[in-house]
C-alpha cells in the first residue's frame, strides 16, 4: 500500500493543509533524497514535482537571465589580477564567470583569510564551521559558495514557488537585510532570485515576492521564517545549502528552539550542505554544530587579527559625570565625520539619543524597540551622511555595515568581551582605518581585563584630551 506517512503528507498538501516536515527522515520530505557529495545529490526535476499538493502554485522557471547579464558578453580576460605571494585570488577558486563578473564589479581581488581558508572546502560541497567576527568576509564566503553551487547544478523543468534551494538564517533584521543586499550584489549577473523574510515588515508584501517568483535563496530571521512555514507558505524540503550565521548570538537571544524546528524541516544533514558561523566556540555551539553538520571542516580566524589591524583603539578614563561631555565634544570634532555610539541597554540608548538631539546633534537610534521601517530609514540616512551619529545596542549594531565610519564610541564597556570586537569592527572596514574610543569609569573599568585577554594585547588607558573636557 506504500508508505502511510508519505501518502498522508501528499494528500494533505493536495488539500491545501499540508505541513512542512518536522523531522529528518526521508519519508517526511515527500521524496527520496539522493546521497550527498555526488553529482546526483541535486534535486531532480522529478523530485521537484513530486510534492503533488502544490499544483495550484506551480510555475515554470523561465530561464530568462537578468537584463544586465544579457546586455553585453563579459569575459574573465577583462578582470586581470596579478598573483600575490601569500594571498588567494578569486581567480584561483574556479568560480563561474557570472559570479566572477559580479566580484569584478565589486572590486574584490584577493580573498580575506577566512575566505581563503574555507572556500576551497565549501566549494567542494563540504560542511564547514567557521569561527569569525563580523567584518572578516564570511558573508561573501557563504554567498559565493551558494551561488557557485546553484549555477553549477541548475534545475531543469518545472519548480514550485515557495521551495528555495538555499537558506540563510541570521539573528537580527538588520543583519538579514545586509546579507540579502550582499546577495543581490553577487547575483547581479546570475539568473538567481533572493527573498528576504523579516519581522516588522509587511507579511503580504514578502509573501507576494515568494509566490510570484521562483526563489533560489531565502535569507530570514527565525521567527518570521517559522511564520511562513506554519502558514504553509514556504517549504524547506528542497533546501540544498543551509547557512546558520552568528550562531552564538542566536543562542544568546533564545532562538535555538526555533532554529531546531527550522533545521528539522530541511533534508537530513547527510543530504544537504551546512555552513555554521559563530564568533565564539562555546560548548553549546560545539554541541549544536555536531547535531547539524556532517563531517565538517573547522576554520578559526582569531579576533585579534580583526580588532587591531585597522582600528586605533583608545580607552579614556572618565567619571560617570564626564561621559556625556566628552562624547558631545567628540562628535562635534572635525575628524569625527561618521560616528556609531554603543550603549549596553535600550533605555541607555534612548536617553543618550534624546540628549544628543537636544544638543543639536544630527543623531539616529537603532534598537530592538524601534519599528523596523524606522530602523531601515535611519540606517539609510546614516549611510547617506544625513545623520552624523548613530546610537545603537549590540543586537541592532550587528547588522550595521557602512563604509566610512570614522569613529566607534563605547559609551559603556560591553559586559561580553566578544561584543567589543563586534562593535569596533563597524569602523576600519574595507581597507580603511578607524578610531575606537571606549569610556571606562568606576562602574565598569573592572571589565577591561577580560577585553585584554580576548584581544591578546593590553589596552592603554589615558585621560581624555583637554579639548574634550571643556
Amino acid at each position: 500500500m506504500g508508505n502511510p506517512q508519505l501518502i498522508k503528507s501528499l494528500v494533505g498538501r493536495i488539500a491545501g493543509k499540508g505541513v512542512a516536515p518536522q523531522d529528518n527522515s526521508p519519508a517526511s520530505s515527500g521524496h527520496a533524497t539522493p546521497p550527498r557529495h555526488e553529482p546526483s545529490h541535486k534535486a531532480s526535476p522529478a523530485a521537484s514535482n513530486e510534492a503533488g499538493g502544490r499544483g495550484s502554485k506551480r510555475r515554470r522557471r523561465g530561464g530568462k537571465a537578468k537584463a544586465d547579464a544579457a546586455a553585453a558578453p563579459w569575459s574573465l580576460d577583462e578582470f586581470q589580477v596579478d598573483p600575490l605571494e601569500g594571498s588567494t585570488r578569486f581567480h584561483d577558486l574556479g568560480l563561474r564567470d557570472e559570479l566572477m563578473h559580479a566580484i569584478a564589479d565589486l572590486g574584490f581581488k584577493y580573498c580575506s583569510p577566512i575566505q581563503a581558508a574555507i572556500l576551497p572546502h565549501t566549494l567542494q560541497g563540504n560542511d564547514a564551521i567557521g569561527k569569525a567576527q563580523t567584518g572578516t568576509g564570511k558573508t561573501a564566503a557563504f554567498l559565493v559558495t551558494i551561488f557557485n553551487d546553484l549555477l553549477c547544478n541548475p534545475l531543469e523543468g518545472e519548480r514550485f514557488v515557495g521551495e528555495p534551494r538555499a537558506l540563510v538564517i541570521a539573528p537580527t533584521r538588520e543583519l538579514v537585510m545586509q546579507i540579502a543586499q550582499d546577495a543581490e550584489d553577487l547575483a547581479r549577473h546570475c539568473d538567481l532570485q533572493v527573498a528576504t523574510l523579516i519581522g516588522g515588515m509587511d507579511y503580504q508584501k514578502q509573501l507576494n515576492r515568494l509566490h510570484t517568483t521562483v526563489i533560489d535563496l531565502v535569507v530570514a530571521t527565525p521567527g518570521r521564517l517559522l511564520d511562513f512555514m506554519s502558514r504553509r507558505d514556504l517549504y524547506l524540503d528542497h533546501v540544498e545549502i543551509l547557512v546558520l550565521d552568528e550562531a552564538d548570538r542566536m543562542l544568546d537571544m533564545g532562538f535555538i528552539p526555533q532554529v531546531k524546528r527550522i533545521v528539522r524541516a530541511t533534508p537530513r544533514r547527510e543530504d544537504r550542505q551546512t555552513l555554521l558561523f559563530s564568533a565564539t566556540f562555546t560548548q553549546d555551539i560545539i554541541n549544536l554544530s555536531e547535531q547539524w553538520t556532517y563531517e565538517p571542516i573547522t576554520i578559526e580566524i582569531e579576533p585579534d587579527h580583526v580588532a587591531t589591524d585597522s582600528v586605533d583603539q583608545k580607552v579614556y578614563l572618565v567619571s560617570s559625570e564626564q561621559r556625556y561631555r566628552v562624547l558631545n565634544n567628540l562628535v562635534r570634532s572635525e575628524d569625527a565625520t561618521s560616528v556609531i555610539v554603543f550603549a549596553n541597554r535600550r533605555d541607555q540608548v534612548r536617553r543618550l539619543h534624546e540628549r544628543l538631539r537636544k544638543s543639536g546633534v544630527a543623531a539616529g537610534i537603532l534598537s530592538g524597540e524601534i519599528p523596523q521601517a524606522k530602523r531601515t530609514s535611519t540606517l539609510e540616512q546614516f549611510k547617506q551622511g544625513k545623520i552624523k551619529v548613530l546610537v545603537a545596542t549590540d543586537v541592532a549594531g550587528r547588522g550595521i555595515h557602512v563604509e566610512g565610519v570614522s569613529h566607534v564610541v563605547n559609551y559603556n564597556l560591553p559586559e561580553d568581551p566578544e561584543d567589543y570586537v563586534h562593535r569596533i569592527g563597524r569602523t576600519g572596514r574595507a581597507g580603511a582605518t578607524g578610531v575606537s574610543i571606549s569610556f571606562a569609569s568606576e562602574d565598569d573599568a573592572f571589565l577591561l581585563p577580560d577585553l585584554e585577554a580576548l584581544l591578546g594585547t593590553r589596552l592603554e588607558c589615558t585621560h581624555p584630551p583637554a579639548e574634550l573636557l571643556v
